[in-house]
């Protein structure tokens, strides 16, 4: 059943071993989307699943690159959460993915999901009529910062209205689908 699951894939122009990270990051998408939440039975789950068929498939090679692939995940969007740019459950979710992707297609991901994020955030900027104050402000600091880092001063970012974050699972399912796309 599963070879013909792999054919199937083969014929669409996908590698059977990215189809089911990206159903995965569908249904992580899709849980952050309808809770903003990502469960951590799902990143655990996913991490140990996609560890297990690192070790299955390549042996224990395999399995060196599936926990490179989880530390990088994890380490890729650590910075970003620390700054207060995600949730934990991205950061896990990137680490679970990770473990079935190993290092390589984990930075791929990582890069297709940033191309991702960044044009939701200005779509979704756009759609709120926020996309052109939000340019301003940034103009503003950054012509502040180019002037005033002469004198030794430091500009203060102007207070603006928090806007609600997005839900960055749907980033990681199109970066996913980018991933296969691009049958890497």
């Amino acid at each position: 059943m599963l070879g013909s699951f792999n054919e199937s894939a083969s014929r669409l122009g996908l590698q059977g071993e990215v189809v089911f990270p990206f159903l995965l990051s569908l249904w992580i998408a899709w849980g952050d989307v309808r809770t903003r939440r990502i469960p951590n039975y799902l990143t655990l789950g996913s991490a140990l699943a996609g560890l297990g068929f690192q070790l299955g498939a390549h042996g224990w090679w395999g399995l060196k690159e599936g926990c490179l692939g989880l530390v990088l995940g994890f380490v890729l969007l650590l910075l970003p959460y620390l700054l207060g740019g995600m949730g934990a459950g991205d950061v896990k979710a990137m680490a679970a993915l990770g473990a079935w992707l190993g290092p390589w297609r984990t930075l791929l991901l990582f890069a297709y999901m940033g191309i991702a994020g960044g044009v939701m955030g200005v779509g979704v900027l756009w759609w709120r009529g926020l996309l052109m104050s939000k340019i301003h402000q940034g103009w503003t600091f950054l012509v502040n910062w180019l002037l005033l880092r002469r004198c030794g001063l430091r500009p203060r970012a102007s207070p603006s209205p928090q806007t609600p974050g997005l839900p960055y699972g749907v980033a990681m399912a199109l970066g996913m689908a980018l991933l296969c796309w691009r049958g890497v």
